[in-house]
């Protein structure tokens, strides 16, 4: 099986490295010297890790063969790929590879089908299930604890506890103001 890892950004100084951008939670094993990734494209792999390093907040890798600016930066914008066996499971117990989420059926506490994931969405700020309804449409549902409660292998299946409008088109408004009350012409005085 296979996971993306990372994508090569920029070049950094002159000696081959690049600035990378993880995605991965565990970059120590899967970005360490000695790892041979594949790419996409293709053609620009299979690469292999000869040493990393992080410099100012930033991971920065140097692969083998890649000598010089200019052949760093041909690699720009590649996708690193790792190799796994699909059996594998991440070190921390609240982790999951995506392949282990796709196809899970996502249900409410009181088993109310809403749909199936068909895709992880990574961002910057946190991780999107794309859900697939039994209508067609899809559905995004932020992957934070708040919101999804429970993930049960066994069962495939995710159990959700949304805020009102995530799911359905109508969001619970809550006013801070008494039913009622006007605040037209407060503070004026008739003449």
């Amino acid at each position: 099986m296979q996971l993306v890892v990372a994508r090569i950004g920029r070049a950094h100084g002159i000696k081959g490295e690049v600035t990378v951008e993880v995605r991965t939670d565990e970059p120590e094993l899967r970005l360490g010297p000695g790892a041979v990734l594949l790419t996409d494209p293709a053609s620009a792999g299979p690469l292999t890790i000869e040493s990393g390093r992080v410099h100012s907040g930033r991971l920065l890798l140097r692969f083998e063969g890649v000598r010089d600016r200019t052949a760093a930066e041909a690699l720009r914008n590649t996708v690193l790929i790792a190799e796994v066996d699909p059996t594998e499971l991440p070190e921390e117990e609240d982790e999951y590879y995506d392949h282990q989420l796709i196809d899970l059926d996502v249900v409410l506490a009181d088993g109310t089908e809403i749909g199936v994931i068909t895709e992880i969405s990574h961002l910057p700020s946190q991780d999107l299930f794309i859900v697939e309804r039994p209508d067609g449409t899809e559905l995004m549902i932020p992957f934070v604890g708040e919101i999804v409660t429970e993930i049960d292998l066994e069962e495939q299946r995710a159990v959700i506890d949304p805020p009102p409008g995530l799911i359905d088109d109508r969001a619970e408004i809550v006013s801070s103001r008494d039913d009622g009350v006007s605040s037209e012409g407060e503070g004026e005085e008739s003449a």
